[in-house]
């Protein structure tokens, strides 16, 4: 997962989801995180449910561009 921090810089990854057919349930980040934690020796942790967790770390934004909630993390670090 060192390459995790480096991969978004800090920074929330901001998508711009019109609606919900564009949203994703995993990603190269979440895969990446994935094969790490499996090879330290986790057993239940594939890239969703990784992908699960980059989201409610808010290192993603995912929400609808028309949700209030878009624009107020679009800022944050």
């Amino acid at each position: 997962m060192r390459g995790m921090v480096g991969g978004v810089g800090g920074k929330a990854i901001q998508h711009k989801l019109e609606g919900p057919l564009e949203m994703q349930t995993e990603s190269k980040e979440s895969r990446a995180m994935s094969a790490d934690m499996k090879g330290r020796g986790f057993t239940f942790v594939g890239p969703t449910i990784c992908y699960a967790y980059i989201q409610a770390v808010g290192m993603v934004n995912d929400h609808l561009v028309r949700c209030f909630r878009h624009a107020e993390l679009k800022d944050t670090k």
